[in-house]
């Protein structure tokens, strides 16, 4: 589906800007955790084109859909190389720092970039590639299985608010799978059920030690543990009743006992079903997703591993940053 306000398409002129001026900012910085760079972002933000600037801010402040897409972006592919075995042990600046300054740069017209401690090992800019062994997760990294759909990080209340998902490469048009369900389609009774705390949402597997360098965030760990075990219901649905909100991870969410509950849960997930979509992803493309509005996952695939697989740069965004100070080491921090 491609509408105006679905999709942003540069024109040569704008891609040819685009991409001098992240090449430029490249050069200035040290990475994407440079505390300077952070700071400036959204000042050399208002050297992308106005036209791209003034697309995301409607989007944002319409706050109607659930995904939209920037496409046209140009950058070297022998200058970012193959896509790598690992997200861990690569270098700083990596190869492609420029189109990891391009995903920043578009947060900032969103809110705030951040981080969790507990995920590939505290990096700001996340990397999508399979990893060998890891082909079955449920996790970015995986490959044969399908994602399933979920709400990004659904389990935290400091989850993003935005999710940007640029990709690199992918040759064999793996399509991102985006639902954006209808929710006034559900029955009466079951939308007041999933207004509801009667949920359980799980942390997904990326969060858990296992996964992550554990040096110096034990705590953080600790409490994902705690997370797995609790009970702290939540409801599926909140804000507004006429246009509600959504998170859900039916993957890491248990049935609830109560059957009408259950019920619930079981319309609005084959609801979700019914609403999916597949968006094959271009190099050069920006997927923003708002992460209230829109469940997404990944078809699954059959990796190579010989440094052509499908790549994706992730990063999340938060409209407000001060409501997770109190996990952060200050207010300029970017990790939880």
């Amino acid at each position: 589906m491609s509408t105006p306000k679905r999709t942003y398409h540069l024109s040569a002129e704008e891609a040819a800007e685009v991409e001098n001026l992240t090449l430029r900012i490249a050069k200035e910085y040290t990475g994407p955790e440079d505390e300077q760079l952070l700071r400036d972002l959204p000042l050399l933000a208002t050297e992308l084109p106005v036209g791209q600037r003034r697309f995301l801010r409607d989007f944002a402040l319409e706050d109607e859909l659930g995904y939209c897409v920037v496409r046209g972006h140009v950058f070297d592919d022998a200058r970012i190389g193959p896509t790598p075995q690992h997200w861990r042990g690569r270098p700083t600046p990596t190869p492609e720092f420029a189109e990891e300054i391009l995903l920043l740069l578009h947060g900032s017209l969103l809110g705030e970039p951040f981080g969790w401690k507990t995920q590939q090992d505290a990096r700001l800019v996340h990397d999508i590639f399979p990893i060998k062994g890891f082909e079955t997760e449920q996790m970015g990294i995986g490959s044969t299985d399908t994602l399933t759909l979920h709400t990004e990080d659904a389990f935290h209340p400091w989850r993003a608010d935005y999710l940007l998902l640029e990709c690199l490469r992918n040759p064999d048009g793996i399509a991102t799978i985006v639902s954006e369900p209808d929710l006034k389609l559900l029955a009466p009774e079951h939308l007041e059920l999933l207004h509801e705390p009667n949920f359980l949402i799980r942390p997904d597997d990326s969060h858990l030690a296992k996964h992550n360098v554990t040096l110096g965030v034990d705590a953080e760990f600790s409490e994902i543990d705690e997370m797995k075990a609790d009970d702290n219901r939540v409801a599926v649905l909140y804000g507004s009743r006429k246009h509600p909100y959504l998170r859900l991870d039916p993957y890491f969410m248990e049935t609830p006992k109560d059957p009408a509950a259950a019920a619930a849960l079981n319309a609005v997930n084959e609801l979700l079903e019914a609403s999916c979509l597949d968006v094959a992803l271009e190099p050069g493309d920006v997927l923003i997703i708002n992460n209230h509005r829109l469940a997404h996952g990944r078809q699954a695939f059959q990796a190579r591993y010989d440094g052509t697989d499908r790549w994706l740069k992730r990063v999340s965004i938060t409209t407000d940053l001060r409501k997770s100070h109190e996990r952060r080491a200050s207010a300029t921090a970017r990790l939880i």
